[in-house]
């Protein structure tokens, strides 16, 4: 019931859902039609914002940084999020923004960061096209894809998400005796998954990935002049999404926080 909860309920939070709910407010409530009318407007266009976006995203992503020279540890551990499956009409397991994670723990592999990846991500039954594998499988074909040797990948395949990809992954470390990590995932998601390793017991190096703001892009954000200001106030479906996804890890931490799970 919780992970139903936790997918459901944040929906009329995020924008899109917020502003369909102040619609129908306005629908139903002849009284406070123009101020929800007002609110929805408010809310879609801040969203929507890249100053509002923007400022959310670096919030999160500017709190670990990947680590610099040499690093090591007993496991690198990538969480899920950054495939999509090989049913047709793909003709292979594919990537999406967040396929990231996928590249920078191979490259950590190969650059002898650790010995073992631990790929962790299931599959939620209602969520999921029945015949349709686990995450983790997929994540450990493109592993091997990007040369990780199948005898170097662990595969955790039961978690549905992030408290339970910390909890099934450090029962599969334990059971080998090891506790050091790499912790590989987007730089929005760290600060909301490294908690939730630690509290197992592990000692964990972060290596965020997938960053959706560059230091680059912050800075000329508010040098951009007149011409960039404008356009950077209109309302963008982009930037729509970007603040969703803050907001989503927001969200986590709060609900993770109060279940005592960080």
């Amino acid at each position: 019931m919780f992970v139903f909860l936790s997918k459901f309920l944040p929906l009329f939070i995020f924008p899109l859902g917020l502003i369909a709910v102040l619609l129908v407010v306005a629908l139903v409530w002849s009284r406070g039609r123009k101020a929800a009318i007002i609110l929805a407007l408010a809310v879609l266009w801040l969203g929507s914002s890249r100053y509002v976006a923007y400022a959310l995203v670096r919030s999160l992503e500017s709190q670990y940084q990947p680590p610099v020279g040499e690093v090591k540890a007993d496991a690198i551990v990538i969480l899920g999020g950054g495939t999509r499956g090989s049913d047709p009409p793909r003709p292979m397991t594919e990537i999406n923004e967040a396929g990231d994670r996928l590249l920078y723990g191979a490259k950590l592999y190969h650059d002898g960061a650790a010995g073992i990846v631990l790929v962790t991500g299931g599959s939620i039954e209602w969520m999921t096209p029945e015949g349709i594998n686990p995450e983790a499988d997929d994540m450990s074909a493109l592993m091997e894809m990007l040369g990780v040797p199948r005898q170097s990948l662990w595969l955790e395949a039961r978690s549905r998400n992030t408290f339970e990809n910390a909890l099934y992954s450090e029962e599969m470390l334990a059971e080998a005796g090891l506790n050091d990590i790499i912790l590989v995932t987007s730089a929005m998601h760290m600060p909301r998954s490294l908690p939730l390793f630690e509290a197992r017991g592990l000692d964990v190096t972060p290596a965020p990935t997938d960053f959706l703001v560059s230091d680059a892009e912050w800075r000329h954000l508010w040098r951009g002049g007149p011409t960039a200001t404008l356009v950077n106030l209109l309302p963008n479906v982009e930037y729509l999404t970007y603040t969703t996804r803050a907001l989503k890890e927001y969200i986590g931490l709060v609900v993770y926080s109060l279940r005592g799970w960080m």
